[in-house]
């Protein structure tokens, strides 16, 4: 323990040692007056005599930081981050590889910075939903599965939400003699509330439909004013007589039954009933015209089938409809679930090839297609059932044994959007091709660049329902913003027509859009890099042009902190041009601080006087 002792108190020595001699006096300096790109140059110097050390990686990492040169900064940052650094590092790091597309890595160096700064509200915000930020999506990943708040110790399954209610059918109830099955208690239809923040509460059993057997699972009206359920037929007094074992066989029935103020009325039996076969697990469509179920009935495929029948204006029922053999098979097929638009059927066989045991498949009974198994993670190795899904909510329910026990779990989409960019010469009309396209999130952190296609194309798949927005940018054109509205899904199609530079240069001055930092800082942003590769054309078109950066503040904050505020902002933004390629004698920096005002206010500056003193102006020197 004390020979590690001393070797760790040695690396800290040498480090500091190094980060403090002559090795690094020259490019420290250049750092310090904000010339990073002769900083760099000299770091990198260090560099390739072999005797960098983590400072010297971070001083280069931080200077590529600076300038924007993301893919620099990222590859330097990897090498600092190899020795331990402060909090920042990880998070600019971080900030950098999702400028490149690296959302695994970046989260990674989230995590790192959260653990060191772990009430910083960046920090907070990360741990609280860590993959916050887009990703582009794995297609075989439609569905988010999480168990049931509302589950028991007891089985509970075939949840539905219907009227701002949740259905679903358990064995919870303790009043009565166990089935000898299981050992669990009869089944029973229990209801719950369902909030607005989808949470499930005052779970209660629904007395008035529940009998002294088996009742459940149910389907409700689209209305909340009918009940379609399953239940013995013993309820009736219906059942065959097994002489030889002195038993008797009942089976399962399906019952309907309508709303009465809060209760429910008596339940009907169905004509389609019957003590030779059972009929149970319904589901109505939300048109209400067509009444799904399985069933053993003559006519089956194979154990038990899904079937159907139509409901009539006059409340009577077609013949039973086996939905034949591209939904059934000669394995079990039940708990089926027709979704909203009356067409799309899931349900769960174990007779179609799947994972194990029972899985949820789905149709469109409008084509002549085969059920389709719907994969991970609503299928597992067990038996996995009962899945049902509200549009409007974005939530389901399952039902599954995955743990041991029949629970019901959430089911929520993974819904996404295509947001198409093509990318056109506003003045031409012509496409263009090799234009680099960002998406951003409503924090403006860059999710992905990609440069577009030979159609001037790119395409990009986020989450739904959030605010985004395209940067387009391209040599010779003005760079661009364009809001991606919030959309439930489908395509969003962006028109991103680049207008040709054709910057405002008087006999005095190159005029550009405003250059903004973030408060307090001088690091070169997105959008002030776009601004800024305007001048930078401007400069490579006319090589004899010799620049003057003068960067002004507003009067708030003392005269001292504003001068050296404006001064680093000012180099930092003759920093970003060099590194473009124009040589350091052309552009130069010069903060002025409060004292060169545009609008001569002292006390009563309104907002808008005081965002026209804080400009950064272009001085033609020569």
């Amino acid at each position: 323990m004390k020979n590690f002792f001393t070797a760790l108190c040695f690396v800290i020595v040498i480090s500091e040692c190094i980060s403090q001699n002559s090795t690094t006096q020259k490019a420290d300096q250049y750092f310090n007056q904000y010339e990073y790109v002769n900083a760099a140059d000299a770091y990198l110097k260090i560099v390739d005599n072999g005797k960098a050390d983590g400072y010297v990686y971070k001083q280069l990492a931080d200077s590529y930081f600076n300038m924007f040169n993301t893919a620099e900064a990222a590859k330097w940052y990897a090498k600092a981050v190899l020795s331990p650094q402060d909090a920042e590092t990880y998070y600019r790091y971080a900030q950098m590889l999702k400028s490149n597309g690296k959302y695994e890595e970046a989260n990674k160096q989230m995590l790192q910075f959260a653990n060191k700064m772990p009430n910083d509200q960046r920090a907070k915000t990360f741990k609280e939903n860590p993959n916050y930020i887009p990703k582009l999506f794995d297609i075989s990943k439609l569905y988010e599965v999480k168990p049931a708040t509302f589950n028991s110790d007891k089985t509970d399954f075939a949840a539905i939400l219907a009227n701002n209610s949740v259905y679903f059918t358990s064995t919870r109830n303790n009043s009565r003699k166990d089935y000898g099955w299981n050992k669990e208690p009869y089944l029973d239809i229990y209801q719950g509330d369902f909030n607005p923040d989808q949470t499930v509460t005052n779970v209660r059993n629904v007395s008035s439909l529940n009998s002294k057997y088996h009742d459940g699972p149910a389907t409700v009206s689209a209305d909340g004013n009918t009940i379609y359920f399953a239940s013995d037929s013993f309820r009736e007094s219906s059942f065959e007589k097994d002489s030889k074992n002195k038993l008797k066989l009942g089976k399962n029935n399906l019952f309907k039954s309508t709303k009465n103020g809060d209760t429910w009325s008596a339940p009907i039996s169905l004509p389609f009933n019957s003590n030779v076969y059972s009929t149970s697990n319904p589901s109505i469509s939300k048109d209400g015209k067509t009444l799904y179920f399985s069933s053993d009935m003559p006519g089956s495929l194979g154990g038990v089938d899904i079937w159907k029948v139509t409901i009539n204006a006059d409340n009577s029922y077609s013949k039973p409809e086996n939905l034949g053999s591209m939904v059934n098979t000669e394995g079990n097929e039940s708990f089926p679930f027709i979704a909203d638009d009356n067409t799309t059927l899931y349900y769960a066989s174990s007779g179609k090839p799947g994972l194990g045991g029972l899985d949820v498949f789905k149709i469109d009974l409008s084509k002549s297609e085969e059920a389709t198994n719907i994969g991970k993670p609503i299928n597992t190795e067990k038996d996995d059932f009962a899945f049902t899904f509200d549009k409007t909510q974005n939530l389901g329910f399952l039902s599954s044994n995955r743990a041991g026990n029949d629970d019901i779990f959430e089911v929520k989409i993974i819904c996404n959007v295509d947001v198409l960019t093509v990318v056109t010469n506003a003045k031409t009309g012509a496409i263009m091709p090799s234009a680099s396209v960002s998406i951003v999130d409503d924090k403006k952190n860059v999710i992905a660049t990609t440069m577009s296609n030979e159609q001037g194309l790119v395409t990009y798949k986020v989450d739904w329902n959030k605010s985004y927005a395209i940067i387009a940018s391209k040599d010779g054109f003005e760079s661009n913003t364009y809001e991606v509205a919030k959309s439930t899904g489908g395509t969003s199609n962006i028109a991103a027509a680049l207008q040709p530079i054709d910057v405002i240069i008087t006999e005095t001055e190159v005029v550009l859009k405003p250059i903004y930092f973030e408060y307090n800082k001088s690091n070169i942003t997105q959008e002030g890099a776009f601004e800024l590769d305007k001048l930078v054309q401007v400069m490579k078109n006319k090589n004899n042009l010799i620049i003057l950066a003068k960067a002004h503040t507003d009067n708030r904050g003392s005269d001292a902190f504003n001068l050296a505020l404006s001064d680093r902002r000012a180099k930092a933004t003759a920093q970003y041009v060099i590194s473009k390629g124009i040589a350091a004698y052309r552009i130069s920096g010069k903060g002025m601080g409060e004292s060169e005002p545009k609008v001569d206010c002292t006390e009563n500056c309104t907002e808008e006087q005081h965002a026209q003193n804080r400009r950064s102006e272009f001085l033609i020197v020569k």
